[in-house]
């Protein structure tokens, strides 16, 4: 996850902007881009869902009384952003934005801007470096981590090779009792073949790109209660929405989400 602005190489956060129909984004981008719908056709419709359940779950938690939120690998804002949603469930949230693209920095600067009382904010930082991260002034300006956070990860994680339990212990050991974590990562369990040839079309454009399977995301929850229905396809959470999707419609989206709460 490159933080520099070479605009000849692809980063994931503007490939995602161009899957969900966005404008921000370079030809390197839009060239990764085709070649990995060319080998997963349905990752468009995998980036659309992987946002409404952004929404969904920040609205369940906001409404579960947090007011306070650290969402990691934000992207390209993409209205309603998770700030909107938490503060018009509670205006007095305040948010706090992570991400390592410089023009994912620049349009929240532009165009992120919280309503009175609430704050937000943004930090240029990488997921692979909590201690940074959580030892930045904009943080620590922002947020009182003796009290409650809902931690989000969303579409982000899979650009993760390293040790995943081992960033999230240091996340979840900062956070306070009543924290939640949020998650929603690609997988290649439902349909192998498009997905793993989407991997390595990430690689191949030096771009990090990890799948992972359902046990492996569901480890991620274990220091967590975790919330029901557990860990599965971001379209069936929570329980209620699963009827409006035919089982077909999982391989499509071809990830895992989950929401636990520290206790």
């Amino acid at each position: 996850m490159d933080g520099d602005l070479s605009l000849d190489q692809p980063h994931t956060s503007r490939v995602y902007d161009y899957f969900l129909g966005g404008k921000d984004n370079y030809e390197a981008d839009r060239k990764a881009a085709e070649e990995i719908l060319k080998a997963w056709p349905d990752i468009r419709t995998a980036a659309r869902i992987n946002r409404q359940f952004m929404q969904r779950s920040t609205r369940y938690v906001a409404e579960a009384g947090i007011r306070q939120f650290l969402d990691i690998g934000t992207g390209i804002p993409t209205e309603p952003n998770l700030h909107q949603i938490a503060q018009e469930i509670a205006p007095d949230s305040r948010v706090v934005y992570v991400d390592n693209d410089p023009i994912v920095l620049a349009h929240a600067r532009a165009l992120m801007t919280a309503s009175d009382p609430g704050v937000m904010t943004y930090i240029d930082g990488d997921v692979t470096d909590p201690a940074a991260i959580l030892e930045a002034p904009e943080l620590a300006a922002t947020l009182d981590l003796s009290r409650p956070v809902s931690l989000s990860m969303i579409a982000v994680l899979h650009f993760v090779e390293a040790s995943v339990p081992e960033i999230l212990k240091a996340f979840l050991d900062a956070l306070a009792p009543g924290s939640f974590l949020v998650i929603c990562a690609i997988t290649a369990d439902f349909a192998p073949d498009q997905v793993l040839s989407a991997q390595d079309v990430y690689r191949v454009r030096k771009l990090p790109a990890q799948v992972r399977t359902h046990d492996e995301v569901a480890g991620w929850f274990t220091p967590l209660d975790l919330l029901p229905p557990g860990v599965v396809p971001p379209h069936r959470w929570p329980l209620g929405d699963s009827a409006d999707f035919p089982a077909s419609f999982d391989s499509k989206v071809s990830c895992w989400s989950g929401v636990g709460r520290k206790p």
